[in-house]
């Protein structure tokens, strides 16, 4: 591929995984999480979206088709996922279970942790992202250069959600408890809208939606 089919795939997965749409919603899933948990979580969620991004852009389709699974199902349930997350935003629900935590005497450090869900997967890690993995690596020739070239552009954009996510703690500041509270239910809606949206996809590219 050209250089600048790789600067493209740089854009289309900057697009996809949303590092500036990712920020503030890592705002939202870490508010009143001391700073070195949060940079803990963000760069695990980080590594662990790595990871899966990876592992489906080298065996992605041989893992879906070995299993027996379309990529619109996998759209799907990752839309159910997201819907999940967004409902315990505009509910406070998992801002009522920190308070709870905060009460007991032995506290768990891995309980609502939100590095791996929802963050590293599907926030980071969606199945868009796993989508777009995939196709990237089917665009060339096969050859190693070509694999880590992807791999270093996949990189790339996650250093761009690390960043952003190290900022975290002084826009937080900047917003205050109201502020984050307000931005917590926004986002809310709009997860929730993303979500319906993967959901739709999966079920249009199904063919579900032509028959209704």
């Amino acid at each position: 591929m050209p250089a600048t089919d790789y600067l493209t795939a740089f854009v289309t997965l900057f697009v996809v995984i949303d590092p500036i749409g990712l920020a503030p919603v890592f705002i939202a899933l870490t508010s009143g999480v001391p700073a070195a948990k949060r940079r803990s979580i963000g760069f695990r969620a980080v590594t662990i979206g790595a990871g899966l991004l990876t592992l489906f852009g080298l065996f992605g389709q041989n893992i879906l088709d070995g299993i027996g699974i379309s990529m619109p199902a996998f759209r799907i349930a990752g839309g159910v996922l997201l819907f999940l997350t967004a409902l315990d935003m505009l509910f406070e629900r998992r801002t009522k279970r920190r308070e709870g935590q905060g009460e007991e005497h032995v506290q768990d450090p891995d309980h609502d942790d939100p590095s791996v869900f929802p963050l590293a997967t599907p926030l980071i890690a969606g199945p868009g992202a796993m989508a777009s993995m995939i196709l990237l690596m089917g665009q060339g020739d096969g050859s190693t250069l070509h694999i880590l070239a992807i791999l270093g552009v996949m990189l790339a954009v996650l250093a761009c959600v690390m960043a952003l996510f190290a900022i975290a703690a002084p826009v937080e500041r900047l917003l205050g408890r109201t502020g984050v509270m307000v931005v917590t239910r926004l986002l809310g809606m709009l997860l929730a809208a993303l979500a319906i949206q993967f959901i739709l996809d999966g079920l249009h590219r199904a063919g579900v939606t032509d028959v209704l």
